[in-house]
């Protein structure tokens, strides 16, 4: 540095102006070649942890968050929701909907308040897959793993392995998530996205249009009062499971309210664990490692968003499930027949056996 500042000076001693401007143009020249090099080389190359940050953005981004707040704001351009259900225990309220899209498989809409949890309490419990595989509120999921995650934006991508009922085989997914914090309220995003370095395998079946994403806040206690101690999850989901949509529907139909109701038990299981000073997992430091943004700015970014459906994959195309009419009936009322009865599984087994025989779409389920 004084070696330059000592050119300078020399350089301004000049007694002809024309001299001290061509002195500080050969000075400057080595200068600026040096910051061209500099802008290009940095330009071009770009360290691994770099790119591997670049991918997993990709995997959850900033349309992803749009998209969730327009199902929030019910600003999708959707058809209407249509209510399903509505349930209450003395901790915890349910309601559903449905919606049939005319392209992809039904969609539903769930709205959950949980008494007495904050919304970093029941953020974590989603989150952490570790805890759902001990306490078994969700009995459908049989493994899971960390494929890829990011410690800058919390993004993770993980594998699960769901148990379906005996007449499908398994499912497999590969899911990328990530939670926005929007002025208190966390948006949490899952979906499904592609994994070149998990291979496709015929079993379990993998399942590659997947969405289930919600938004958590505080909001007041259903027993009256201005304080809010209680929580609200808005929870929107949609899967092509590789069964008929309208089959799905039915299944759906019948189990819904049997597998919700695991989740409050579950949650207060959680709650004890937490308080108790139960070492959290590491799916839960990853639920901290949030993008912080205010709801202006969520607003601003969702009016500037041409298309808000271009984060979601694409669906597989329909089948045409309209001309195997009778053969859906056949399996639907099987489906129906078995959640009815509370014969066993012998009795479930018989009954689907028959209808697949039947129908002869055994295989294709």
């Amino acid at each position: 540095m004084a070696l330059i500042l000592d050119a300078l000076s020399e350089i301004l001693r000049k007694p002809a102006i024309g001299d001290i401007v061509s002195e500080l143009t050969l000075f400057a020249a080595p200068l600026w070649v040096a910051v061209f090099v500099g802008v290009v080389v940095g330009w071009a190359w770009k360290p691994r942890w770099a790119a591997g940050l670049d991918n997993k953005e990709l995997a959850v981004n900033s349309d992803d968050l749009q998209y969730l707040s327009a199902l929030v704001e019910t600003a999708d351009g959707g058809p209407a929701w249509i209510r399903m259900l509505e349930k209450n225990l003395p901790s915890m309220s349910y309601q559903a909907w449905r919606r049939d899209p005319e392209t992809g498989p039904p969609q539903y809409r769930s709205r959950t308040v949980f008494q007495d949890a904050t919304p970093e309490l029941v953020r974590d419990f989603f989150w952490d897959d570790e805890f759902r595989m001990k306490n078994r509120w969700d009995d459908m999921l049989l493994s899971h793993s960390p494929l890829e995650e990011c410690s800058v934006t919390g993004t993770m991508v993980v594998h699960w392995v769901r148990k379906f009922p005996f007449f499908c085989s398994d499912r497999e997914y590969t899911i990328g998530r990530r939670i926005w914090e929007v002025d208190g309220a966390y948006y949490c995003v899952t979906k499904g996205v592609p994994c070149s370095s998990l291979p496709r395998q015929n079993k379990p079946r993998r399942v590659d249009l997947y969405y289930s994403s919600w938004r958590i806040r505080a909001v007041e206690s259903m027993r009256g009062g201005t304080e809010k101690t209680a929580c609200e999850v808005l929870l929107f989901h949609y899967e092509d499971m590789g069964i008929p949509w309208e089959i799905a529907k039915l299944g759906v139909r019948q189990g819904m309210w049997g597998c919700v109701k695991k989740i409050e038990p579950g949650l207060r299981a959680y709650q004890t664990a937490r308080n108790s000073g139960e070492q959290p997992s590491h799916f839960v430091a990853m639920a901290a490692v949030n993008t912080k943004i205010t709801s202006k700015h969520l607003r601003a970014s969702s009016m500037n968003s041409n298309d808000t459906s271009k984060c979601i994959v694409e669906a597989e195309k329909e089948r045409s499930w309209r001309s195997n009419m009778p053969k859906f009936l056949i399996v639907g009322g099987a489906v129906a027949l078995a959640c009815t009865l509370d014969r066993g599984l012998l009795t479930k087994a018989v009954i689907f056996g028959v209808a697949r025989r039947f129908a002869k779409i055994g295989g294709r389920l």
